[in-house]
């Protein structure tokens, strides 16, 4: 009879992991988490040096609510230079998140790209779109002060969203991105430090949790 009762507990537990890997994509590598971290550090730590070269009154619109309405050439040269910084980072953080998120995958003998990691995709692309079409709103007015808390904050609702279809521990980093998103709209000339914290040492700190948690069993 006790024979009997574990075998039940077992099958239901064998069930419950089914139906939750074909639910969930679970395949998501904590290195993933950390490369995004180091990709992020890395930038910023270029972004530092560039802001520490450009003259001061360039400089005032990242600590200044007001639009700066002098858009000349060099001015015009800086604000491609970030930006492509920027696109470079995070073109650099999904290869290597790709790639180890593959690797993770082939290692559990699932496909990358299945119906769960599909529908993911979906709710993580349609916070993280939106959040775009703000940031460059923000930044075609002048408005580069709003763009790191616009990033943080729709970057961490598209965690939220998307934490339905892989590990639910996404969600905490989502809900700590968002945080730190709003605090950056109201302390002015931090946006780099906070944007640093989010994307750079608090990616680190989930992957390693992530990769303790799953990847190293």
């Amino acid at each position: 009879m006790q024979q009997d009762k574990v075998e039940s507990l077992q099958t239901l537990k064998d069930i419950h992991g089914i139906m939750e890997r074909s639910s969930r994509f679970l395949s998501l590598s904590g290195w993933s988490g950390v490369w995004a971290g180091g990709t992020a550090l890395a930038g910023a730590a270029i972004a530092r040096v560039w802001l520490a070269d450009i003259p001061g009154y360039y400089r005032r619109v990242y600590n200044d609510t007001e639009p700066y309405e002098q858009m000349d050439a060099d001015y015009q040269s800086i604000l491609v230079k970030f930006v492509a910084l920027a696109l470079g980072v995070l073109a650099v953080a999904l290869v290597g998140g790709y790639y180890f998120t593959h690797r993770k995958a082939k290692k559990d003998g699932v496909s990358v790209w299945n119906s769960s990691s599909k529908r993911m995709f979906v709710e993580l692309a349609i916070p993280l779109a939106t959040g775009g079409v703000f940031a460059f709103a923000f930044l075609w007015n002048g408005l580069e002060l709003y763009i790191a808390p616009i990033c943080l904050t729709f970057y961490g609702l598209s965690l939220i969203n998307g934490s339905k279809y892989t590990h639910s521990d996404i969600k905490y980093l989502g809900m700590a991105e968002v945080l730190l998103g709003c605090i950056c709209l109201f302390v002015k000339g931090y946006g780099l430090l906070l944007w640093t914290v989010g994307f750079g040492v608090l990616h680190i700190l989930y992957g390693s949790i992530m990769w303790k948690k799953y990847d190293s069993k």
